[in-house]
């Protein structure tokens, strides 16, 4: 069973933590993992995007010219898609790009992002997120005590409205509950610190 230092704000180490080597320890799968990348940037996509055919587009009514006698090509509206501000020809309708991904999927591409933190050493738990102050600079010292760097994903077991608060100005910080961890946002830090007490219940929900 894979174990991890506790470590409070302070950087200092507290006790052992042992991890579910089901969600912690595990082969990572690259294509399931790259399908629920896909599937939650695909979700974020509004896909208004529009064009006009040729029964849409302004003008057009009448014929150019007669059928015959030209010695022109045969015409029946100047809205044809090969004319200039004619209609486009399978262009581009609003569509939702979402698709579907089955629940084991899901749970097994959220284990591969957790196993990845963790075989990589970019998790780090701590015995607790409750900050005394709201102000930023305590979070920036919290992450130079804890040697941080690059982009710092928080996990608390509860709303942690303080710490919340102190790093809404911090570009390279994000804060989350336990129960809304998703695969991007782990993907997307650099460093994941989790609460010893949301550990557990990332634990619960993922065996």
């Amino acid at each position: 069973m894979a174990k991890l230092d506790v470590i409070n704000l302070k950087g200092e180490k507290i006790s052992d933590l042992k991890l579910n080597d089901e969600i912690w320890n595990i082969e990572p799968n690259n294509i399931v993992l790259k399908k629920a990348l896909d599937l939650q940037m695909a979700s974020l996509r509004q896909g208004t995007h529009k064009t006009k055919t040729r029964s849409e587009v302004s003008g057009g009514g009448k014929k150019p010219y007669r059928q015959k006698g030209t010695g022109n090509a045969r015409q029946g509206t100047i809205r044809a898609p090969h004319y200039r501000g004619g209609g486009i020809v399978f262009g581009v309708t609003p569509r939702s790009y979402t698709f579907k991904m089955n629940k084991k999927e899901r749970s097994l591409a959220l284990r591969s992002t957790l196993s990845y933190k963790f075989k990589n050493k970019e998790l780090v738990v701590v015995d607790s997120l409750e900050l005394e102050s709201l102000k930023t600079k305590d979070v920036k010292a919290l992450i130079e005590n804890l040697k941080l760097a690059g982009k710092v994903l928080f996990v608390s077991s509860n709303d942690a409205e303080k710490l919340y608060l102190a790093t809404r100005n911090l570009g390279y910080c994000a804060v989350l509950m336990a129960n809304e961890i998703n695969v991007y946002d782990i993907v997307n830090a650099d460093t994941l610190v989790v609460e010893e007490s949301a550990v557990k219940t990332i634990e619960e929900v993922l065996k």
